[in-house]
């Protein structure tokens, strides 16, 4: 069994699912209505009540878990964590009352995820498809084809920010929705003709926001009864005509929902007009399904980061025989300093991989340049704390080590960086050796074996070595070395 978390800047919701074949059942559902991403204070600061609240929803989640024998769980953070300037001190906390890891998402990845949990439920390997999901506080776009993605985008606009923008004090004029709905479109135009390019042939809305709009409609026989502009124009009426958003009384609509409607119905009418789109199809799938699936592809080796790495390495033509030497060699070493866990195995491996991409900027500091690209790259299937995880490795890879600031303290992290350096070193050095030719040991100091010949047949060794002693002496980690 999977499940799935996600803390949305609307709500926080759960998925329990259960794999049958190659397709997941939901066996549980959980969502807390605690409006995150309206905890902001006007400098971007997750207010205390706004912490506690979350907590609080995330140890109960913790609980729902526990009943269950879990496989895998991951729980992702969207748009409110990204931009909350004190996410990082908030985490520890969080990850604690949920008892796993919190990853914080990019947009695109979040629109990745999205685009995997529709495909996963509407199978149609043929259909080319838009899908459009308003969050609480981002709308992201993504045109597919099966599971494929052609383009995905994510724009900083959603429906807690939207409505608190252009509805403050709960009253509901058509000057005001008006001003929202233009607002909008001014959010996507920019973005929307690389859209309009591509073909497709069916829209979909995957948004809990979305499904609550077609609820609306359907349920007070609005419009043409259809999720259409048509309808929304008609459901927009209705709601200025209640004129406060604590008069709101529509069937189906939960009163949490109500308070931030005006902003969601303004953000979708908004964005289909600038797509030039009249009528799409509400989906209950999305982030969480595409968590799911995600997970359901990692166990069994489909890794979509997998193929990010190798997407880098052919995007920037990199000399892939080098690559994958340093990869494996480090691997092998790394291996052999026998680290607490595998948590650095698979990004060591990948840092080995991507270490040279900074060259195509200049040879000069190409370490530097490739940690930037890597922590600032668009990387499908990577969350960020991976992403900047692999940049410090390749960052470390050469050079003083003063710059991974008291990273070494982790000393598994310290041994990946090690095994990395030495995997390196041999490479530059021209030294033809797998890894089991080289011993090393790393506790209290890093002691290294080498053969007596190397030192004569690779002028540069004795060099290198050197150099390494001093780095590693400046860390305050001895660098022993017999023949």
């Amino acid at each position: 069994m999977l499940a799935a978390v996600d803390l949305g800047s609307n709500s926080f919701r759960l998925h329990i699912g259960r794999q049958d074949g190659d397709a997941i059942r939901i066996v549980k559902s959980e969502r807390d209505p605690i409006r995150l991403g309206a905890g902001l204070d006007k400098n971007m600061f997750l207010t205390d009540a706004a912490i506690q609240a979350a907590l609080d929803s995330l140890a109960r989640f913790r609980t729902v878990l526990n009943a269950y024998p879990l496989d895998g769980v991951r729980v992702v953070a969207t748009n409110t964590l990204r931009i909350a300037k004190n996410a990082a001190a908030f985490l520890p906390a969080a990850e604690q009352a949920i008892g796993h890891p919190i990853e914080i998402i990019s947009g695109e990845e979040e629109g990745r995820l999205i685009y995997m949990g529709v495909a996963s439920v509407l199978g149609s390997p043929e259909e080319r498809r838009l899908v459009i999901d308003i969050g609480g506080g981002s709308t992201e776009l993504i045109v597919g084809q099966g599971f494929g993605i052609d383009l995905v985008e994510s724009f900083s606009i959603g429906t807690v920010s939207h409505s608190h923008a252009f509805f403050p004090d709960g009253f509901i004029t058509e000057e005001a929705f008006d001003k929202a709905i233009l607002s909008a479109r001014s959010h996507f135009e920019d973005g929307v003709p690389a859209f309009l390019e591509r073909q497709w042939g069916s829209v979909y809305g995957s948004s809990g926001t979305i499904r609550a709009i077609a609820d609306a409609i359907v349920r007070n026989s609005l419009g043409d009864g259809k999720l259409s502009y048509k309808s929304m124009e008609a459901l927009k009426a209705r709601l200025i005509e209640f004129g406060h958003v604590g008069r709101i009384d529509l069937l189906g609509m939960k009163p949490d929902r109500a308070a931030i409607i005006m902003g969601g119905l303004a953000v979708l009418m908004g964005v289909l007009r600038e797509l030039r789109v009249k009528n799409l199809q509400p989906l209950e799938a999305g982030l969480r399904m595409g968590v799911l699936r995600d997970l359901q592809l990692r166990a069994t080796r489909r890794d979509r980061r997998e193929l990010s790495v190798q997407g880098f390495l052919e995007r920037f033509a990199l000399d892939a025989t080098r690559a994958d030497r340093v990869a494996q060699i480090a691997s092998g070493l790394y291996a052999q300093l026998k680290p607490s866990s595998n948590a650095y195995e698979r990004q060591l491996y990948w840092s080995g991989l991507l270490h040279e991409v900074g060259m195509v900027v200049s040879h000069s500091g190409y370490h530097k340049h490739g940690a930037y690209m890597i922590e600032n790259a668009d990387l499908p299937g990577f969350t960020t704390g991976e992403q900047r995880l692999l940049s410090k490795l390749v960052l470390g890879h050469k050079g003083n080590l003063r710059k991974l600031n008291g990273m070494l303290a982790d000393a598994d992290f310290a041994k990946a960086v090690l095994a990395l350096r030495l995997a390196v070193m041999a490479m530059h050095s021209r030294i033809d050796v797998l890894a089991d030719e080289l011993r090393v040991k790393m506790k209290s100091r890093i002691e290294l074996e080498i053969r007596r010949d190397w030192s004569r047949q690779h002028a540069t060794l004795a060099y290198w070595i050197e150099k390494e002693q001093e780095w590693w002496a400046e860390a305050g980690i001895e660098f022993v070395v017999r023949n």
